[in-house]
């Protein structure tokens, strides 16, 4: 699969709605996690990352305008006995109380399916990563709408042994529209750069400046455990 240009792909892409990519550093000490939330709507768009728990969670900009809390006021990113889980909605709780009783993240999103907005039918993305001896491995899934809303089609995607310097990138839509078209395909090969402030700014350079609204990025250091978290709102909190 061709190392593809996550700058370029996001560049020529007005709107690939809410995305994840997990890699790992060109030198092979730190994951590399990046999640991001755009919006058409003025409710979508109502909404900054606010650091909680060791993880994130969406809030309301501005309360007095929140419109409708339902899939779109979530916590983005937990960490559950060690595993960072993030995804695009409720479904990190679900993953996150699956892993405590022992189970398996594909067991949880089992019980879970894309969201109900017809016609969209957004795709449900979610990710884990696992630290090992000082080692990564981590998983991405799509749970998406098979024949407009009447299945659901699960996808599961296993990186046992990723390559330095690489990474992979899923995202909820192929593109704007209306109905909006899901992503289609395995998730992309990219390029993953070095620090986090790079990646960080390359992410936000790159996404539709008018259709963006939030980006976090976190490195996880192999060895020791330890996290450098970065934060992008286009909209301040009132």
């Amino acid at each position: 699969m061709e190392l593809l240009n996550l700058s370029e792909l996001l560049k020529n892409n007005r709107y690939p709605g809410r995305g994840i990519v997990l890699g790992l550093t060109p030198d092979g000490r730190k994951a590399a996690i990046a999640y991001w939330i755009m919006g058409r709507s003025a409710n979508s768009r109502n909404r900054v990352f606010t650091s909680k728990d060791g993880g994130i969670i969406t809030e309301a900009a501005d309360p007095a305008k929140l419109e409708d809390p339902s899939l779109i006021i979530y916590a983005p990113v937990r960490v559950q006995d060690g595993v960072t889980v993030v995804t695009n909605g409720d479904q990190t709780d679900t993953v996150c109380d699956f892993l405590a009783r022992g189970e398996s993240f594909a067991a949880a999103l089992r019980t879970r399916e894309f969201e109900p907005d017809a016609p969209n039918y957004t795709p449900r993305i979610s990710g884990v990563v696992l630290r090992r001896d000082g080692k990564l491995s981590y998983k991405l899934s799509i749970l998406k709408s098979d024949n407009a809303g009447a299945a659901c089609v699960r996808f599961f995607y296993e990186y046992d042994a990723p390559a330095a310097g690489e990474g992979r990138f899923i995202s909820t839509y192929a593109c704007d529209g209306s109905p909006i078209p899901s992503f289609e395909g395995e998730p992309r090969r990219v390029a993953i750069p070095d620090d986090p402030d790079g990646f960080g700014e390359m992410l936000w350079d790159s996404l539709d400046a008018e259709n963006k609204v939030s980006l976090f990025v976190r490195y996880i250091d192999l060895a020791s455990g330890g996290t450098e978290d970065r934060i992008y709102n286009k909209y301040q909190k009132v």
